[in-house]
């Protein structure tokens, strides 16, 4: 890592909700929340909690150098809405097989 860089990664302690237009998308009680020097918290949930039928894969990738290549799945109204790192570094491991969304609701 970056001198001075750093990222934890750990369980959240309440349930998670993301809505968009008026209909849940994820929910979680299972989800863990990653936190990263000069970013804003960011809430991993497991795959099985959200509705994947509802999103569709884009060809957007990003890298980033500490968790590694992200993948991104949109709605019809709503790009790149949700990412992944289906691969990402052994330091935040723990988020393989978890998505995220810019905006959640914590409960």
């Amino acid at each position: 890592m970056t001198r001075g860089h750093r990222i934890t990664v750990e369980r959240s302690d309440g349930r998670v909700r993301v809505v968009h237009g008026g209909q849940v998308l994820a929910e979680s009680e299972r989800s863990l929340v990653l936190r990263e020097t000069g970013c804003p918290e960011r809430y991993y949930i497991p795959a099985e909690d959200v509705r994947l039928d509802l999103l569709t894969p884009s060809g957007t990738q990003t890298y980033c150098p500490f968790k590694g290549t992200a993948s991104y799945w949109s709605l019809p109204d709503a790009a790149d809405l949700v990412w992944a790192y289906p691969d990402p570094k052994p330091d935040v491991a723990e988020i393989k097989d978890h998505l995220c969304f810019y905006e959640v609701e914590v409960l």
